[in-house]
């Protein structure tokens, strides 16, 4: 910018110079931090979403995310899978002629890949048929069949245990099979009041263990007993009773071979589930049932 020359002087007027410097608005007032900042608490958010999902999951959970994340491609013209679109799978261009329709389309289809194996008891049974629910519980009535006829068998053959036939009862239950052991007015199983077995008690005891020790079911036991109450009821009582006569069982089929594991519940119920309801003192109350329960997976399980 020049300025005037002083008056009557005829010296060159003065330039000065003016220099303006614009800074830039980058700073706290640009955007480019915050674009960095939202990415990364993005990342921050996705990391601890991951964090949780790794702690609120279960191992299958997991393996099922990380399946759904390795699709599988399958082959659709070597498998001759026609597609579902207006074509019903069939390509104007295509000159193949493979699957259900001429000219199959060849286009991929992603699914997620499935891997598993087989359990213990993978395939077929005996003769080829499936190891299903239907058919364990099958062959399960046709061993409780064997045995009923065995010791019905044994029964008639042995004299000197001929006259306990009548106190064994055996009942199908939606459980297995129910072997009752029962009491009567002239016959008791175990001495009155105890828990002591009677010698043919034992040995009726000792030919059911024969019949149930080729079977593989889990056993069950309950002892049952009439209403007659005990003098102190805190010393003995029915529910005391019922449980040792139970176990008394317990360990006399131990003794004819069956192993522990097969036991699955030894409990006693005292006088809550009479035979003879109209009557719960009556002797035939006074019972053990032993039950041969279906095995897992089968019917009633």
């Amino acid at each position: 910018m020049a300025t005037r020359a002083p008056h009557g002087s005829n010296q060159p007027p003065k330039i000065i110079v003016k220099k303006v410097y614009i800074e830039g608005h980058g700073g706290h007032h640009g955007g480019a931090w915050k674009v960095a900042y939202a990415d990364f608490v993005t990342a921050m958010m996705a990391f601890f979403l991951l964090m949780w999902l790794l702690g609120a999951t279960t191992e299958k959970q997991r393996k099922g995310v990380a399946d759904y994340f390795a699709p599988t491609i399958l082959n659709t013209k070597s498998l001759g899978i026609g597609g579902s679109g207006l074509l019903g799978g069939q390509s104007v261009t295509s000159s193949e002629k493979s699957g259900p329709h001429d000219g199959n389309s060849r286009m991929p289809t992603i699914v997620s890949k499935a891997e598993g194996s087989g359990g213990p008891q993978m395939g077929s049974g005996k003769k080829g048929s499936l190891r299903s629910p239907e058919a364990i519980a099958a062959e399960d009535r046709k061993n409780f069949a064997k045995l009923k006829q065995k010791v019905e068998q044994q029964l008639k053959e042995r004299k000197s245990l001929a006259a306990l036939a009548k106190h064994i009862r055996f009942t199908m239950t939606p459980n297995g099979m129910r072997i009752d052991l029962v009491d009567d007015a002239n016959y008791s199983m175990f001495a009155l009041g105890t828990t002591s077995l009677e010698k043919d008690a034992s040995a009726l005891i000792g030919m059911v263990a024969e019949g149930i020790r080729p079977t593989q079911n889990p056993i069950m036991i309950r002892g049952h007993t009439d209403s007659l109450p005990f003098g102190d009821p805190r010393a003995m009582n029915n529910w005391m009773l019922g449980t040792a006569r139970a176990e008394a069982t317990r360990r006399r089929l131990a003794q004819g071979g069956i192993p522990e594991q097969r036991f699955h519940r030894i409990e006693g119920v005292a006088d809550r589930e009479p035979m003879i309801v109209e009557n719960p003192m009556d002797p035939r109350n006074r019972r053990v049932a032993i039950t041969l329960l279906y095995r897992e997976g089968a019917f009633g399980q």
